[in-house]
Order: C-alpha cells, then sequence, then structure tokens
C-alpha cells in the first residue's frame, strides 16, 4: 500500500511538471539581472548579444492598452518561431534601468535582435502581419 501510494505521488508529480514546462506562454519576462545574463549586459562597453538565436524583446507594461493587444499576437508568434526566435518582454515599470539604456518614451516598444547584424527598435502596435514582415526583414535578411 505504502508503495503504491509513493508512486501514485511520483506519476502526480511528474505529470504536474509537464503541465508546468509545457505552459501556454512562450514569451518570457525578464528583469534588469536576467536580461544581463540573457540579452547582453548593458553595463559593459562591449556589450555583445549573449543569445543562441535571434530574438524579440517587448518593452511593455501592464498599464497599457496598445502592450495588452500586443501581447497575445507576440504568444501566438513565439509559437509560430518557436525554436527560431526567442521572445522576451521587459516592463519598464519594473526595469527603468534597461528602459533608460534604451532610450524607451513610447511603449510598446520592440527590440529585434538578429543574430549577425544590427538590432532595431520598433515603436508601436503592429498587426500580425506587419510582425511577419519586420521578423523576416529584420531578424532573416538574406545577405
Amino acid at each position: 500500500m505504502k508503495t503504491l501510494k509513493t508512486t501514485a505521488f511520483i506519476i502526480t508529480a511528474i505529470i504536474c511538471m509537464c503541465l508546468s514546462t509545457n505552459s501556454n506562454a512562450q514569451v518570457k519576462e525578464l528583469d534588469s539581472k536576467s536580461f544581463k545574463t540573457t540579452i547582453c549586459d548593458i553595463t559593459k562597453e562591449d556589450a555583445t548579444f549573449l543569445g543562441k538565436r535571434p530574438a524579440i524583446v517587448d518593452f511593455t507594461a501592464t498599464w497599457c492598452g496598445p502592450c495588452k493587444k500586443l501581447a497575445p499576437i507576440l504568444e501566438e508568434l513565439s509559437k509560430e518561431y518557436k525554436g527560431k526566435i526567442d521572445f522576451y518582454k521587459v516592463d519598464v515599470d519594473k526595469c527603468r534601468d534597461l528602459a533608460e539604456a534604451f532610450k524607451i518614451s513610447s511603449i510598446p516598444a520592440l527590440l529585434f535582435i538578429p543574430k549577425d547584424g544590427t538590432p532595431q527598435m520598433l515603436i508601436g502596435l503592429r498587426s500580425k502581419d506587419m510582425l511577419k514582415k519586420d521578423i523576416e526583414s529584420i531578424l532573416f535578411e538574406k545577405k
């Protein structure tokens, strides 16, 4: 009986772990510390991109209407481009240092970071189709 309870507990724990790691959210929230270890350390003069794939960073805020409209679009795109692009979001109210470093004065602001090449910032709400065109031209531009 004890073995059966232990086995049931282990199976339940594994199921819970699988459910939590397979959540629908593909856009990862970064704070200032995780930004420095995931994207780049902006305090260094030679700040280089640390990602393994191209990335999009959404500078957002909880009170921003256009940001709320953009969030589900980015979630959809994160699923479509899974394994090709990493998607992140940064709350400008929680990470004022990052907002200042990137001179964020309007949101939503999207930072497109190609694996090789120059990052670009796009300001404002965009449709899914517009974002797909931006992704193709900025992140996957043929050289």
